[in-house]
């Protein structure tokens, strides 16, 4: 079976730094498994990769979809699996990167995606809901039918939210329990996850979220809506995004933008790292405030190599 290495962790943890790092001892090309970063002009906020940081390790799935165009997880799949078969026959080592813990989930494993076919009516029916009686309405529909899924979906990601209920009622199942047709893989991954105290990830995502601000988060969004990109498309739902959203339509002060974008971050590692711990097979490194990188970064080489010789 073919050999991969995937980085996971919560947001901010610092999976694209250690791929980067990982890129100078082997020869790594970078998958993202980041919903969010296929799209262009979404840069800041999605805290994408640099051009020169892309010049230093190739990476793939980045910006290839305008803002309202569809991604589904069985698109990157495809996609995803196409690029190992590309990387490998250069010889070189795919790496798999981002939070997107079913995104993952389906690239390793024989995941069934088909099992409930999407319904247009029923997804336009839910956004009318989410309209008229609000996110956190449509949200509660999920605690008696699939609790998980009410427990580590964000009442505002109403794409996921809305294909959650639809699951259950094609199925009568919680999508949150779907399991493996196969326990088996096409690949042979080492699974990394970064793990940070949770206060030093507190203050190291407060201090993201005040950088993506000053680079000039708030320029990005306007710049998005000036294109024609409102908040009716998904992408614009993302986080940051809509918040900012709020801002510039005059309903929120730039310091309550940053707070509630802080927020909600912290939120989002809670759910991703929740997510993580119900996962198997998963090495965890430890990270943080008073921790070496450097020695962080050793441990992950050392897994890599052991992992490439055996």
């Amino acid at each position: 079976m073919d050999k991969l290495i995937v980085i996971v962790g919560p947001t901010a943890t610092g999976k694209t730094r250690l791929a980067l790092d990982l890129g100078h001892d082997y020869p790594l090309e970078v998958i993202s498994a980041d919903s969010m970063q296929v799209y262009r002009f979404m840069d800041i906020g999605t805290a994408k990769v640099t051009p020169e940081e892309m010049a230093r390790v190739r990476h793939h799935l980045i910006s290839i979809k305008d803002p309202d165009e569809p991604w589904s997880v069985q698109e990157f799949r495809e996609r995803a699996a196409r690029a190992i078969d590309e990387i490998i026959e250069r010889n070189n080592i795919p790496c798999v990167v981002g939070g997107t813990g079913l995104y993952v989930r389906a690239l390793l494993y024989d995941y069934p995606l088909r099992d409930a076919p999407p319904d247009p009516e029923f997804r336009r029916a839910m956004r009318e809901f989410a309209e008229k009686e609000g996110n956190q309405a449509l949200h509660a529909l999920l605690k008696d039918r699939d609790p998980e899924s009410w427990e580590t979906l964000h009442p505002n990601d109403l794409k996921r939210v809305i294909r959650a209920l639809e699951y259950y009622r094609t199925t009568g199942r919680p999508i949150s329990a779907r399991r493996l047709k196969n326990p088996g893989s096409p690949y042979d991954p080492l699974r990394l996850a970064l793990r940070w105290d949770r206060q030093d990830l507190g203050v190291r995502i407060d201090n993201r979220v005040e950088e993506q601000f000053r680079q000039g988060f708030v320029e990005e969004v306007a710049r998005l809506r000036s294109l024609g990109y409102d908040h009716t498309i998904p992408s614009m739902q993302g986080l940051g995004y809509k918040e900012i959203g709020y801002y510039l339509d005059g309903l929120l002060t730039l310091q309550e933008t940053k707070e509630l974008v802080k927020r909600n971050t912290r939120r989002l590692a809670k759910r991703q790292l929740t997510w993580l711990s119900r996962e198997e097979g998963i090495i965890w490194l430890e990270a943080g405030q008073h921790r070496d990188w450097n020695e962080t970064v050793r441990k992950a080489s050392g897994l890599v190599r052991e992992h490439l010789t055996t």
